[in-house]
């Protein structure tokens, strides 16, 4: 007799307080044509990020700066990876407006704004690691064999 369960996740820090909110979030995590939807905004949004922080001048930053570009470069390999989805992506949606409102001319960031606050609202997708840490699992039970 072949016996299936589905839980929610293995992962050792299951009392932390992220695994239970990502799972609560989203019941699914999105595969197929909306999931590759979902990569491709992860990417668009963290170019935007990466690019501003491998561009600027890194040697002749100061702090505040080199700041802004680590927490850029953070924000867009976090997104890209799609680690910490909804908290990353919200995080990002705020610089991506602080930035905004700094450079008002500059449309590009409050596009990346929208895309982000679309991405916290939707969730990560099937390719992301939030998936694999935090989605659900599979495992069948063969009883016959005992």
């Amino acid at each position: 007799m072949l016996h299936t369960i589905f839980w929610a996740s293995s992962h050792p820090c299951r009392s932390d307080i992220l695994p239970h909110t990502v799972r609560r979030l989203f019941s699914t995590f999105a595969s197929g044509a909306p999931g590759a939807g979902l990569l491709l905004l992860r990417v668009a949004g963290a170019a935007i990020f990466i690019v501003d922080a491998a561009t600027a001048p890194w040697r002749v930053a100061e702090f505040p700066a080199l700041l802004v570009q680590i927490t850029f470069l953070g924000l867009g390999l976090l997104l890209v990876a799609g680690m910490w989805t909804p908290i990353v992506a919200t995080l990002a949606a705020v610089a991506a407006l602080l930035m905004g409102y700094s450079h008002p001319a500059c449309i590009r960031y409050w596009l990346v704004a929208a895309i982000c606050a679309a991405l916290a609202l939707l969730g990560p997708g099937a390719w992301s690691v939030d998936a694999r840490l935090f989605g659900w699992k599979r495992i069948d039970i063969d009883t016959e064999g005992r």
